[in-house]
């Protein structure tokens, strides 16, 4: 029986000493984990906290902390910055800043699909996305795993299904116009959330205490069935969600996942007005989320006089971007005009001009659609015959709107062209110069279009004066679909009164901003050279003005 007891006490010892050690073993942090996360960048390098302030914030947390710093998408596209490196400027700036991870937004493919994968090449971090896919297979590495203190942190990344419609689709088919890039889209969304299940599966079996994910989703409702909160509600694993798309600016809200368990998600908005940061508490493992937020006209690192390696970095692409406006890109055989030659007098607003004809045909050609419209008031500078400079193209097209592309019927256009026409021989910044369509303004019939309180078109109440339209050579028909491209301010927040469009469907949603559009209209479809299809400053008769 002593015996029994004495190897029931050492064995109990062992056990426990076992248990101790195991006890003692487990990773603890020995202070905070700060993630700094931004979001929808669009080249704001020198807004808001700028990439200095952003270098700034993050060296002073790491002096306490550990600190990783994560982009969600869109950071390469919006300014001319990146435009006219078509992006390496921001990547060489991101790496300048010290960035960990990046996932892929929507606007990463503006430059088209092997421009991206050529500067995630240039790239000092990783690019993570558990949906982007060719032909099936994961373009990156769905998840990356950082380790403080000998405890496990997962971030998953996500790019939303829209993309394929948000920028150029083009740049994910092969050469037989098939679908070969995508990002697990069906209309239930379940493709997505097993993507993102299995990935986030992955990272816990590899010993992730914690998972973040970071995403390009968004809130909107036109992103369901992928927005965050629909990946949250159909997962489980998930504890942070780093958002971004959409624009939106969220501290901390709490979500529900599948098995009815809380998922913090946070959002920073754009331009760098806004830091986004979870903090893992060494304490007690806890997590928080919150944003910092600088909202002031003067951007940080200009009111401040930062000067960092990153400050130097922005001053360097900044001097790049000078250099670069002078470059000549293209030529031009004749004057293009916003005025007309006889008087010197704006007419962009009231009739057609070469110029005008010249930024329509750009919409349709790079998007492709039956239609093509744009507003007067949005074609701001003339370009004079001879060499033209990228900074020629750009003032033209200076507002940074993106091309979209609708479904809508005949009738809608004809409402459109009745709500631009409605002042003329008067200016209308709403006026629209137009492509793959004509039609005369009879300037004898008042017009009878109806707006409510705020300029917004409510209707045509009696006779039009916009008639004979035509789309393609033939009578337009106002029962028929056709395809219209041309930018968001229009399309989808009804710019100059433009209501008609708004609930319509939208088959490209800000594939390229406007003044991309230009460029690589006249540096590839035209090559390089704007001819004598633009001759007349008056344009090619597509509006004709009538009298009684």
């Amino acid at each position: 029986m002593k015996k029994i007891l004495a190897l029931l006490l050492t064995l109990a010892m062992l056990f426990g000493v076992c248990a101790f050690a195991e006890e003692a073993a487990a990773p603890a942090l020995t202070k905070d984990v700060v993630v700094l996360f931004t979001s929808d960048v669009h080249c704001g390098i020198d807004q808001g906290f700028g990439y200095a302030g952003l270098a700034a914030v993050r060296d002073n947390l790491a002096k306490t902390s550990h600190v990783v710093l994560v982009d969600n998408g869109d950071s390469i596209q919006g300014e001319p910055v990146g435009t006219m490196t078509t992006g390496e400027a921001l990547i060489d700036l991101m790496n300048a800043v010290g960035y960990d991870i990046a996932i892929p937004g929507n606007h990463e493919f503006d430059y088209g699909m092997d421009r991206f994968l050529e500067l995630t090449k240039k790239a000092n971090f990783p690019y993570i996305s558990a949906n982007f896919n060719l032909e099936g297979e994961l373009v990156f590495a769905p998840y990356v795993i950082k380790e403080f203190d000998g405890v496990k942190v997962a971030f998953v990344g996500v790019t939303t299904p829209k993309t394929i419609t948000s920028s150029t689709p083009k740049y994910f088919q092969n050469e037989a116009g098939e679908f070969v890039y995508g990002f697990m889209q069906d209309e239930t969304g379940e493709k997505l959330y097993a993507g993102v299940q299995a990935a986030v599966d992955a990272a816990r079996g590899e010993g992730a205490a914690y998972v973040v994910m970071m995403a390009h989703l968004g809130i909107e409702a036109e992103c369901a069935p992928w927005m965050s909160t629909d990946v949250i509600a159909n997962t489980t694993g998930i504890d942070v969600v780093l958002d971004g798309h959409s624009h939106s600016e969220l501290a901390q809200e709490k979500v529900l996942n599948k098995d009815g368990s809380e998922v913090l998600l946070a959002a920073c908005g754009t331009k760098l007005s806004g830091i986004g940061y979870l903090t893992i508490s060494a304490e007690d493992g806890s997590l928080s989320t919150g944003l910092y937020q600088w909202k002031n006209d003067v951007s940080l690192p200009a009111l401040l006089g930062i000067e960092n390696s990153a400050s130097e970095a922005v001053a360097a692409a900044t001097a790049t971007l000078d250099e670069k406006l002078g470059e000549v890109v293209a030529t031009s055989e004749v004057d293009l005009v916003i005025a007309d030659p006889a008087t010197d007098v704006r007419i962009v607003r009231t009739a057609e001009t070469n110029l005008g004809d010249l930024c329509a045909d750009a919409y349709r050609a790079m998007s492709g659609a039956d239609v093509a419209f744009v507003n007067g008031g949005g074609v701001r500078v003339a370009i004079k015959a001879g060499e033209i400079t990228l900074d020629d193209i750009l003032k033209v097209h200076p507002f940074g709107n993106a091309m979209c592309v609708v479904e809508t019927t005949g009738q809608q256009i004809l409402d459109a062209l009745e709500w631009g026409a409605r002042v003329v021989p008067e200016e209308n910044g709403g006026f629209l110069q137009v492509s793959g369509l004509t039609y005369e303004i009879n300037t004898s019939v008042a017009s009878t279009v109806t707006q409510d309180e705020n300029g917004m078109f409510t209707g045509v109440a009696g006779e039009r004066r916009v008639q004979n339209v035509m789309v393609g050579g033939e009578p337009i028909d106002p029962a028929k679909t056709y395809t219209l491209a041309s930018h968001n301010y229009m399309l989808k927040n009804g710019g100059d009164g433009f209501t008609m469009f708004m609930n319509d469907t939208l088959l490209q949603d800000e594939v390229m901003i406007d003044n991309q559009v230009l460029i690589n209209y006249i540096t590839e479809t035209l090559g390089g050279n704007i001819g004598q299809d633009y001759a007349d400053p008056y344009g090619q008769g597509r509006i004709v003005a009538v009298g009684e």
